[in-house]
C-alpha cells in the first residue's frame, strides 16, 4: 500500500505549467529520488508536498490523509513533514542547540537535542556555536537534526548535498541514507546528481517538462530506460542504429545480444560504456579476423581513478547501413591504470545485452 500517493497534480505560474499532471506512488520507509534538468518542476513538486503551496488541480494523500484536493489543502504545519533545504536555512542568530530545538516542547528538550546531535554525528561541544562557525557539512547535519526533531512522517530533501565537496558529499549521503533508514522515515530527495539519485534511492523518478518520463528502481532506469533522454540523463550512453531479430542486433559493433525478441528493421539500441571492453592489439593483429571489431584510440583524458578515452572504429563486421560507422568515435570511461594511450589499436567486445528502445 502506498504511503504517499500523488494523482494528476498540476501547478501553473501564469501561463507557465510547472507541473503538468504528476502521478507518483511512494511506499512507507522507502527513499525516492527525483531527478531532471533545471526548470522541470522538481522543487515545485516538493513545495506542494510540503504544503508551502497548493496545487491547481490534483490529489495528494499521505498515510491515508488527504493533504490536497485541488486548491483545498492542509496547511504545512499540520502535515508532519520535515524539510531540509539546499542551504540548510538555519537561523543565524540562534545557537546550534536552539536551531535543533526550534519548535520543540520544553519537557526533555535538552536531552532530545543532545540525542539528535549524536544521531547525526555532531559533537556535543558544537551545540553552543552559531551556524557561521560550522562547515557546510556540519550545517547540513544540523538542518537534518532540526527536521528530525519533530518526528516527521515524511522527509523532503532539496539538493541537500550540492554545496559539499566531493568526498564529504559521498560520505554525508551514505550517513543520511543509513540514518533515515534506521529511523524508518520515508524520504524524497530532489537532486541534479544522477549518481547520487541512483545510489541513494530505492525508487528513481526522472522528470521532464513538469511530468515524470519514467519511474522505477535504479537498476531499471539505468539499464532499461524508456527513451534516449532518460538514458543520457542517468549516465553516459552509447546509442547505435541496429536491426534486431531473434534476440540479437546487427549493429556497428557487430552482433550483440539484446533485451528484445522482436524483429525490427531499424531501431536504436543502447549500451552503457562499461559494457564495451577493450584489449590491446596491433594493426597486424587485425588481419584474418573479419568478424572481430577493432578501433584506434584518438583521445585520452586522465582523471585519477578513471580515464575518458575516444575510440575510432576501424571496421564493422555487420553495419546496418553504410553510414552507421562514420568518423564519430566511441567515448568510454575506463579505470585510470594501464589504459590504452592515443594511437594504440584495440579490439572491442561487448559484455551483456544492449537495451532496445521502444
Amino acid at each position: 500500500m502506498s504511503f504517499l500517493e500523488l494523482t494528476d497534480v498540476h501547478k501553473h505560474y501564469g501561463p507557465v505549467a510547472a507541473l503538468a499532471g504528476v502521478d507518483l506512488s511512494v511506499t512507507s520507509g522507502s527513499r525516492t529520488a527525483i531527478v531532471g534538468p533545471s526548470g522541470c518542476g522538481k522543487t515545485t513538486l516538493l513545495r506542494l508536498i510540503a504544503g508551502f503551496e497548493a496545487p491547481d488541480r490534483g490529489r495528494m494523500v499521505l498515510d491515508g490523509e488527504v493533504l490536497a484536493n485541488g486548491d483545498a489543502a492542509v496547511p504545512a504545519y499540520r502535515r508532519g513533514i520535515g524539510v531540509v533545504a539546499q542551504d540548510g536555512a538555519l537561523f543565524p542568530h540562534l545557537s546550534i542547540a536552539a536551531n535543533i530545538g526550534f519548535g520543540m516542547r520544553q519537557d526533555k528538550r535538552t536531552e532530545r537535542i543532545v540525542e539528535l546531535a549524536y544521531i547525526v554525528g555532531l559533537d556535543k561541544a558544537i551545540l553552543k556555536r552559531r551556524p557561521h562557525e560550522l562547515s557546510g557539512g556540519q550545517q547540513q547535519r544540523v538542518a537534518l537534526a532540526r527536521a528530525m526533531a519533530m518526528k516527521p512522517r515524511l522527509m523532503l530533501l532539496d539538493e541537500p548535498f550540492s554545496a559539499l565537496d566531493t568526498g564529504l558529499r559521498a560520505s554525508m549521503r551514505k550517513a543520511v541514507a543509513e540514518l533515515l533508514e534506521t529511523a524508518g522515515i520515508t524520504t524524497i530527495l530532489v537532486t541534479h546528481d544522477q549518481a547520487e539519485a541512483l545510489s541513494f534511492a530505492s525508487q528513481v523518478a526522472v522528470m521532464r517538462d513538469g511530468k515524470f518520463s519514467q519511474v522505477g528502481t535504479p537498476h531499471e532506469l539505468y539499464l532499461k530506460p524508456k527513451d534516449r533522454m532518460v538514458a543520457e540523463f542517468l549516465g553516459d550512453a552509447i546509442i547505435l542504429p541496429a536491426k534486431i531479430a531473434d534476440g540479437f542486433a546487427t549493429s556497428p559493433l557487430g552482433r550483440i545480444a539484446v533485451d528484445s525478441t522482436e524483429r525490427r528493421d531499424l531501431v536504436r539500441i543502447m549500451l552503457r560504456p562499461e559494457q564495451v571492453l577493450l584489449k590491446r592489439t596491433s594493426r597486424e593483429g587485425m588481419s584474418g579476423t573479419p568478424d572481430m571489431l577493432f578501433g584506434e584510440v584518438t583521445e585520452s583524458e586522465f582523471a585519477g581513478s578513471m580515464c575518458t578515452i575516444a575510440v575510432r572504429l576501424l571496421n564493422s563486421p555487420d553495419p546496418p547501413d553504410a553510414a552507421a560507422i562514420g568518423n564519430t568515435p566511441l567515448v568510454l570511461r575506463k579505470p585510470g591504470i594501464d589504459t590504452p594511450v592515443i594511437g594504440e589499436i584495440v579490439r572491442l567486445t561487448v559484455s551483456g545485452k544492449a537495451h532496445v528502445f521502444a
